[in-house]
């Protein structure tokens, strides 16, 4: 099965970092946080990635290319014109990288790079988040409920504590301290796709989050897959030093290799 990853958006919330390049490229533990997401599905025997590339596209590809080199012994044929790399250390990573725009919105992506994909269902994930998510079972619960697409539900890590607060009282009935998610669900990425959702994309400016998504719920094809462990978008400068400081500690929840 591939694994599609959505890595072309401007990534505005965290320019500190994305001004030079691009957020999947932002490091954590001195890999870009896309490696993170591909070592996750390789934990789980996945190793074939479409990734759709946008802002700053070529820095991701270089990325790969250096990546390759690094990890190789290498022999440069300069008669015949020729590179072959020899003993590998790398990851048996098959790597598809694709230019999706510059301003595709997520649908628009998904549906460049359909030439790509093998018939059958793929992964889907965003190129700014990790967790530990089971994707053996995530690929298993979809399969097993018959639809067209699934999410992974989530609750967000909650930023503030809260406390209840009795309408006829001054004093507080109970409090947590940065509870997650408030109760509340949301799309958390990871996705398993049938080709057929490719159909509901009209054009490069449909975001896969809105008719698509919308379409599938409403005809009862969106399963949702409940994650309740580890889960953290890198969507701002605070957020990339949690997870700096969770790799650091040598605690780093996603990390299932």
């Amino acid at each position: 099965m591939q694994v599609v990853i959505l890595a072309g958006g401007y990534g505005t919330r965290i320019s500190e970092e994305s001004a030079v390049r691009p957020k999947p490229m932002v490091e954590i533990g001195g890999r870009p946080i896309l490696w993170h997401i591909m070592k996750i599905y390789l934990a789980h025997g996945l190793n074939d990635f479409v990734i759709c590339c946008g802002y700053k596209g070529h820095m991701i590809k270089q990325f790969f290319r250096d990546y390759a080199l690094d990890g190789a012994d290498v022999r440069f044929d300069m008669r015949e014109n020729t590179t072959t790399l020899l003993r590998t250390s790398n990851e048996p990573w098959r790597v598809t990288l694709v230019d999706t725009g510059l301003e595709t919105m997520t649908g628009g992506r998904l549906r460049r790079v359909a030439p790509y994909l093998n018939e059958g269902p793929f992964c889907c994930t965003y190129g700014d988040g990790v967790g530990n998510v089971d994707i053996t079972r995530l690929v298993a619960f979809h399969r097993q409920q018959g639809v067209q697409a699934t999410v992974t539900a989530v609750q967000p890590p909650g930023r503030f504590g809260a406390f209840t607060l009795p309408a006829d009282s001054h004093r507080i009935g109970s409090f947590k301290e940065k509870p997650g998610g408030d109760g509340a669900w949301i799309n958390g990425g990871f996705f398993v796709l049938e080709r057929e959702v490719l159909d509901l994309i009209e054009d490069e400016s449909t975001v896969w989050e809105r008719e698509p998504m919308e379409r599938l719920a409403g005809s009862g094809q969106l399963a949702a897959f409940r994650h309740e462990g580890f889960w953290q978008p890198m969507d701002t400068l605070r957020d990339k030093q949690t997870l700096e400081s969770l790799w650091s500690s040598g605690q780093a929840p996603w990390k299932v290799w």
